[in-house]
């Protein structure tokens, strides 16, 4: 058992849409990314994902509206939902997703990154 400290782990990711991941709570992964630009339009269509904002803004686009998050707010993207996450600036960020989760959902990119990937940096 151990303490794992959030802006320490973010310090380590070098590559911009990369989560890590860096925890487990049951079925549930807890990452980290930076995130910078967008990543692309998807869904998931079976789990819904969390964003809290470490530091930076971040806007969450969907087809017919956008979320606004700033440093210290969260955002649960409901299942099923297209969305695409965009940061103008570096944005760090942790995400509560189910082990389950696909990167990028439903669509494959350059900057679709595998579980095996983002299990990388587990402690």
């Amino acid at each position: 058992m151990q303490a794992v400290h959030l802006l320490s782990e973010l310090e380590k990711v070098t590559e911009y849409w990369s989560p890590q991941v860096v925890g487990q709570v049951n079925d549930q992964y807890i990452k980290v990314a930076k995130l910078k630009g967008q990543l692309a339009w998807h869904q998931h269509d079976n789990e819904d994902e969390l964003f809290y904002i470490v530091k930076g803004r971040l806007v969450i686009e969907y087809e017919d509206s956008k979320v606004e998050l700033n440093e210290g707010a969260f955002h649960v993207v409901p299942k099923g939902n297209m969305h695409n996450p965009v940061a103008d600036e570096e944005c760090w960020i942790a995400l509560i997703e189910t082990i389950t989760t696909k990167h990028t959902g439903n669509v494959i990119t350059d900057k679709t990154k595998s579980i095996e990937e983002q299990l990388g940096t587990l402690p």
